[in-house]
């Protein structure tokens, strides 16, 4: 079992001394930012001029060019997309790195399969909010917090894991629970969640059950309704009450047909199909995979996603949704 911390466990000193320089003022840089500013811990800003840049001096930071904010700072937290961050680090980060710094990830990936390998002078440590960026600000202003991952991956100083665990709290994580880990084990289990289950498996069960409704003569907006708009109704009630919670409050017809057929979805075959995807992870198949698609222009990815934007789910869902004005829009 992972050893969780709270508010208790994780004073802020570790950083009230420090300057934290946020590398990256997207989804996630904005949220930290904010969420640390307002815990009391001194940030800046390290960002490429633009609309990062703007956006950033309008919410009342110092901003700098990457290397510059690197120097000014004592703790790192870099903050931009996977692909990015080698090429990132290796021309405005390693530079200028001093001993003693304090480099921070929010996911493991570039660590564990080795595109960037910090100096031995300096902690490398983790902190990874169970929420997208707004999400993670939305619950902080509201008094709660997101769950968050913690792990060290050098402890040059000795206090590479007080400063983690001081940076989860002034991002609020310590309210609902900070759970430690491994860049190893993060990583892992990141990627096979998102694509066994959460950005691959999910959508592409939805898309073939939605084909499978209209070749067998069903309107396609009934279609969309019972295999993906009432989607969010059983994951609000699996992410309320868990598994067990959404049973209990469905109707027994879906209780007793998810329990007979769930099963024949995901059968022996399905559970072969996930070891080997949990494989590819493992061994760094699917890391160099990556790593290439990105070297090449991302021909693979580009096509795919192509194809699943002019899947007729996106256009029957487009009108549906356009419909629903009581809709509340996606926060940037």
């Amino acid at each position: 079992m992972a050893q969780v911390y709270t508010d208790a466990d994780a004073p802020l000193t570790p950083l009230q001394s420090r300057t934290v320089a946020i590398l990256g003022y997207g989804s996630q840089g904005h949220a930290h930012a904010l969420n640390l500013r307002d815990s009391g811990v001194r940030v800046i800003v390290g960002a490429r001029r633009g609309l990062s840049w703007e956006r950033a001096q309008a919410d009342g930071f110092a901003v700098h060019p990457i290397p510059d904010a690197v120097q000014h700072a004592d703790v790192l937290m870099l903050l931009v997309n996977d692909e990015q961050q080698p090429r990132l680090y290796a021309e405005q980060i390693a530079p200028h790195l001093r001993a003693g710094h304090a480099l921070g990830f929010a996911h493991g990936f570039t660590i564990h399969f080795g595109q960037i390998t910090p100096p031995d002078d300096i902690d490398v440590f983790m902190v990874s909010p169970k929420a997208v960026g707004p999400q993670l600000r939305r619950l902080y202003v509201q008094g709660h917090g997101a769950p968050c991952l913690i792990a060290v991956h050098q402890d040059y100083t000795g206090e590479a894991k007080a400063i983690a665990l001081a940076y989860a709290r002034a991002l609020g994580g310590t309210r609902a629970g900070v759970y430690e880990t491994t860049f190893r084990e993060e990583c892992e289990c990141d990627l096979f969640g998102e694509q066994a289950v959460l950005c691959g498996g999910v959508p592409a069960l939805i898309r073939a059950a939605f084909e499978t409704l209209v070749e067998a003569g069903y309107a396609p907006e009934v279609a969309y309704f019972e295999c993906l708009h009432e989607l969010k109704l059983i994951t609000d009630l699996m992410y309320e009450s868990g598994i067990r919670g959404m049973e209990f409050a469905i109707s027994d017809t879906a209780h007793y047909g998810a329990m007979t057929r769930g099963p024949r979805i995901v059968d022996a075959h399905t559970r072969e199909i996930l070891r080997q995807i949990l494989h590819e992870i493992q061994t760094g198949a699917f890391a160099r995979e990556w790593i290439l698609e990105n070297l090449a222009g991302r021909p693979m990815f580009r096509a795919l996603e192509q194809a699943n934007a002019q899947h007729p789910i996106e256009r029957v869902g487009e009108a549906i949704r356009a419909r629903m004005a009581f809709q509340p829009k996606r926060d940037e």
